[in-house]
């Protein structure tokens, strides 16, 4: 009995909870794969720019996500046997969340600026960081992330529209349930499975909503650059945020994500040329900013 009574507290003892504060080496790790992701996604996003005028912002989330769903399909070739029906709900459920962050999003740079635009979404992963964060100073770093987020893109400059302003909301919401999904799913699925159905649901809850109005301006150089850029945005930045989501608290890798925008600037500027005289002016390319590309 007293064996017994010692076993069942050296399991309880070395079992670690998957939100356990990781080694420092592993948090290390997991940072540099969450700042991987968010270049990797600033540089798909600025390569989008060369479609947004074929296809419009709609079409250049579409192709993305339909694109990435095919490829994790082909790479991971994914098995019944790997999923519970739990587990395979909850993929279901996060590709759902994938496709709403990604064509929210888009729909709200259509009415408002970038720079409130991303200040708006980044609400999202913030809540998370305070949400689940432990103690007093959880409400510290997401504090002065979020002061820094609305210091760089000045989201009082200029008029809002409240549909945009709405459209941004609901996809910070996404992406809060986004990151709390994705631990879910790591968590429950091994490797990069889950992404292989996630992805998938995505590409096709984006091909009902927006893929009939898309279809008939592609061409084969579309379809060619939109493979390359899914590689870029979402397969490499979805991957590396799993595994970092594995090795981070959700509530520190929200708070690691409130450095995007200072990503989305540096590389604005590299591969653009684009520099405004303030964050808070960027738009999403206006029709007068494309020929000022275009010179």
């Amino acid at each position: 009995m007293n064996g017994m009574s010692w076993k069942m507290r050296w399991t309880a003892t070395v079992r670690i909870p998957f939100n356990a504060d990781m080694e420092t080496t592993h948090g290390r790790t997991g940072a540099l794969m969450a700042v991987g992701s968010m270049i990797s996604v600033q540089l798909g996003l600025a390569i989008a720019v060369t479609l947004i005028e074929d296809v419009g912002v709609e079409g250049v989330a579409w192709l993305r996500l339909a694109w990435a769903g095919i490829l994790f399909l082909i790479i991971v070739r994914p098995r019944r046997t790997a999923f519970t029906r739990r587990s395979f709900l909850m993929c279901v459920l996060l590709g759902i969340v994938t496709a709403g962050i990604t064509m929210l999003f888009m729909a709200a740079l259509d009415r408002i600026p970038l720079g409130t635009a991303s200040a708006l979404e980044f609400l999202g992963p913030l809540a998370v960081a305070v949400a689940r964060g432990r103690g007093q100073g959880r409400w510290v770093w997401p504090g002065i992330a979020a002061v820094g987020v609305v210091m760089l893109t000045e989201p009082w400059s200029g008029a809002v529209d409240p549909v945009g302003v709405a459209y941004a909301l609901a996809a910070a919401a996404c992406w809060g349930g986004y990151i709390l999904l994705t631990q879910k799913v790591g968590d429950q699925v091994t490797g990069i499975t889950g992404l292989a159905v996630s992805m998938p649901v995505a590409g096709l809850f984006a091909t009902i909503v927006v893929g009939p109005g898309v279809v008939g301006h592609l061409t084969p150089h579309i379809l060619l650059i939109g493979l390359g850029l899914a590689v870029l945005l979402p397969v490499v930045p979805f991957a590396l945020e799993l595994l970092a989501l594995r090795r981070l608290t959700t509530a520190a890798f929200g708070t690691l994500m409130a450095l995007e925008p200072g990503f989305a600037m540096l590389l604005g500027f590299v591969v653009l040329a684009y520099l405004p005289d303030r964050p808070a002016q960027a738009r999403w390319l206006e029709p007068e900013e494309r020929r000022w590309l275009e010179e």
